[in-house]
């Protein structure tokens, strides 16, 4: 199926690349596009797109002021933040009224297709730089750790589950580590395996309850 994207930002060239981009891409078709956020309003609600690509920075109605409007608006609609802040707080406030992904426009062009196919996945997507501030904020109770078998894995599929539960992809590890794809499946599925973990969410809560991400900065 076509996911249908709205794109909402008030830079015309930024939103062209944006189309460009998707618009590439077989199962993405950009449908309309906004400059600001009431803009965004009013065609969400008159195409009820699969996801909205929106930008917090805009003249007029802002991102986060628009997100909780679109979320009563186009409640069926998935939405994607896009933006150049970084900082922790921003991504708190779009998790809290209701954003499903929060990408930095920096990283765009590498990351931006992975999030859209996360987020239409039903997960929730954030920009590695920002994994740990949202993890940190779901600390599970501290597990006893007697009982880790971490020390059952290798060094390899430690290295690579530790940056499976950063936020990083297979492909931006492989590249990392100097190793294919494929070879970095084999250590994540096997290490998981060995975890008996079946989901990233599984493994994010094991490494933090491990206070794994100190020992390895």
């Amino acid at each position: 199926m076509t996911i249908k994207i709205l794109i909402a930002d008030d830079h015309a060239v930024l939103r062209s690349g944006l189309r460009l981009l998707l618009n590439a891409q077989p199962d993405i078709n950009v449908v309309a596009e906004a400059d600001d956020g009431s803009e965004a309003l009013v065609l969400a609600g008159q195409l009820n797109p699969d996801l909205i690509v929106l930008d917090l920075s805009m003249a007029g109605l802002g991102g986060l002021e628009a997100l909780p409007l679109l979320r009563r608006t186009s409640p069926n609609s998935r939405i994607l933040i896009l933006t150049m802040h970084d900082d922790e707080s921003y991504l708190r406030q779009a998790l809290r009224e209701g954003a499903h992904g929060y990408v930095l426009k920096k990283a765009a062009d590498s990351e931006l297709l992975s999030a859209i196919r996360a987020v239409m996945r039903g997960e929730i997507y954030v920009h590695p730089s920002l994994t740990r501030v949202l993890l940190e904020d779901i600390l599970p109770p501290t597990m006893d750790e007697t009982t880790n078998p971490w020390d059952a894995l290798s060094d390899r599929e430690r290295e690579v589950l530790l940056q499976v539960a950063r936020g990083f992809t297979s492909a931006q590890i492989a590249d990392q580590m100097n190793l294919s794809p494929k070879t970095v499946e084999t250590y994540r599925s096997r290490g998981m395996e060995k975890l008996g973990l079946r989901s990233r969410a599984a493994l994010v809560q094991f490494v933090l309850a491990h206070h794994l991400f100190s020992d390895h900065p």
